[in-house]
């Protein structure tokens, strides 16, 4: 496929009708040349969207964090993962898998594995991270990123060790987890939208969970 540039400063069209979950609403249509690139890729019909922050807010499940937003990702904003945790994994399964099947949007390094399941709230360059969920993972993981081939794995290893009966959860839902959703205080002020994290910022815990089973899921 030929290189695809989306301007991001055009003004677009507004399209109706989009949904992700329980969420619906209208969305930026980024136009044809986008429509026809993925309609070719994918090999059906396709327009690409941006979420409409002008006019349109979803919420994450005030369940586990009232107030705070997030736009085309599956429930939170953010989504932690930890390079020890993948390297535990690994160790475990005979083909060793890539960061992106768990499609985390921050990745930390230096901590033991599964550590940041009990991280209450942490600071990254000075912006403040709140841990409101542990993440229960869907079949995505289990599909390769490169060919689209679905297998067992990760989820069949992670259901010997990283399940609700393995970790003691409260809620017996027979799901697996690995990482932790999060949302950032600092969204809630307008100062916040300046600030930004790098690779390589330093990571401070300030609060942790005394376990997993406290840990919200």
């Amino acid at each position: 496929m030929e290189t695809l540039k989306i301007p991001l400063n055009r003004v677009c069209d507004v399209i109706n009708d989009i949904s992700v979950w329980e969420w619906s609403g209208s969305a930026l249509d980024e136009g044809n040349e986008a429509c026809e690139w993925f309609t070719k890729y994918l090999e059906k019909p396709s327009r690409l969207v941006r979420f409409n922050t002008a006019s349109e807010m979803r919420a994450v499940d005030p369940n586990y964090a009232q107030g705070y937003s997030t736009v085309f990702s599956d429930g939170f904003p953010f989504l932690l993962a930890s390079q020890g945790s993948l390297n535990a994994l690994n160790e475990l399964l005979e083909e060793p898998l890539p960061i992106n099947r768990f499609r985390a949007n921050i990745l930390v390094d230096g901590c033991d594995p599964f550590s940041e399941d009990l991280w209450k709230e942490i600071k990254i360059n000075k912006l403040t991270f709140y841990g409101v969920k542990l993440c229960s993972r869907c079949k995505v993981p289990t599909i390769d990123q490169n060919t689209g081939t679905a297998g067992n794995e990760p989820t069949q290893t992670l259901m010997r060790f990283r399940s609700d009966h393995a970790l003691h959860l409260k809620k017996k839902q027979g799901k697996v987890f690995f990482g932790q959703n999060l949302v950032c205080k600092d969204s809630l002020s307008a100062t916040g939208r300046v600030k930004a994290v790098a690779v390589g910022d330093p990571v401070f815990v300030q609060q942790k969970f005394s376990s997993s089973a406290d840990a919200p899921v």
